[in-house]
């Protein structure tokens, strides 16, 4: 195959998406899979920067988490980075980059051609990687990390969400077992050529399907699907807390301890009536003690009258009865 034959569409497009300053011979370099290179002389491929990509992808990567989390622990910043420096991601961020992604702009031999290498994972990924090396040597760590940022900052803010799982598929694991749901499980269909299968998988859980999705291989599509499914179940749960919170307030609208809002302090609350209490009618701080026993303050008389009840509050006192409400009322 010739050079002409397997020449991508001009790079225009895509250095417009990345949107970065790219030494051209950088940029063609780090689109140059092995399998053109051996198939055209023995060229220069893109596994050097791609070595050198991983390294600062890596490097900017755990900064962030680092920053972003404070309290963390090492293990549980290595797990979200494995969830956010891994093929599958890698592959989803290069498909994502412009209208079309890396794919249609790599150098390929025919092998990989016919087999659908344009949107295999791990060319997709580690040509990402190989961009990413070519854009630090082209610029500084400074430009490099704003570029990175740019691509992978919805990945992080992904990954704080899926709880201490590495990946979709275990943290609905997780998710599902906290709401007493059972394991989730997958049913997979598949079609097309053996060279180009495209994978759909539907996500379970107890007997309903929450979440599709399809991929290049089982497992990718597998890891969509759960991810669709969390997030249904994460809106599931949003829902539900709210309703208990306007269930709540509906069945208290008062939402005091207090009798209309009054306290012991309140007119006509001083004195006690016919067989009440001395903190009368049950309301404020002194109702909820019940200090002075009905039948002495009754004992007065049934009056009211503040002196006879200083006399019944003073008696109880004596008599070692010496409640809060009591104290009060002296």
């Amino acid at each position: 195959m010739s050079r002409s034959q397997s020449v991508p569409p001009p790079r225009d497009g895509l250095v417009e998406a990345l949107d970065v300053h790219i030494d051209p011979e950088l940029l063609d370099r780090a689109l140059t899979h092995r399998s053109y290179a051996y198939e055209n002389g023995g060229l220069p491929t893109n596994e050097r920067l791609e070595f050198l990509g991983d390294a600062v992808l890596g490097l900017i990567v755990t900064a962030a988490l680092f920053r972003r989390h404070p309290d963390l622990p090492e293990g549980q910043l290595a797990k979200q980075r494995a969830s956010v420096v891994n093929m599958r991601a890698l592959a989803d961020v290069a498909r994502r980059i412009g209208t079309a992604g890396i794919g249609p702009y790599l150098l390929l031999g025919r092998g990989e051609e016919a087999t659908g290498g344009r949107d295999k994972p791990s060319i997709l990924a580690d040509t990402l990687e190989a961009v990413i090396g070519a854009v630090y040597l082209s610029n500084s760590l400074d430009v490099a990390s704003g570029f990175v940022h740019r691509l992978f900052d919805p990945l992080l803010d992904e990954a704080a969400g899926r709880g201490a799982g590495l990946d979709w598929k275990t943290s609905l694991q997780e998710q599902t077992a906290l709401l007493g749901l059972g394991p989730p499980d997958y049913a997979v269909t598949e079609a097309g050529p053996d060279h180009a299968k495209r994978f759909t998988a539907f996500a379970r859980v107890a007997g309903e399907v929450l979440g599709e999705g399809e991929g290049g291989s089982k497992k990718e599509a597998e890891q969509r699907a759960a991810a669709a499914a969390f997030a249904v179940l994460e809106k599931r749960s949003a829902v539900n807390a709210e309703d208990e919170l306007t269930a709540g307030a509906a069945a208290d609208p008062g939402g005091t301890a207090t009798d209309s809002g009054k306290d012991a302090s309140a007119p006509g609350n001083g004195a006690a009536g016919p067989g009440g209490t001395a903190a009368g009618s049950g309301n404020g701080a002194a109702a909820s003690a019940n200090s002075v026993a009905s039948g002495r303050v009754s004992a007065v008389g049934g009056t009211g009258s503040a002196s006879d009840t200083d006399v019944a509050v003073r008696a109880g006192a004596a008599q070692g009865d010496s409640t809060p409400a009591a104290r009060d009322s002296r």
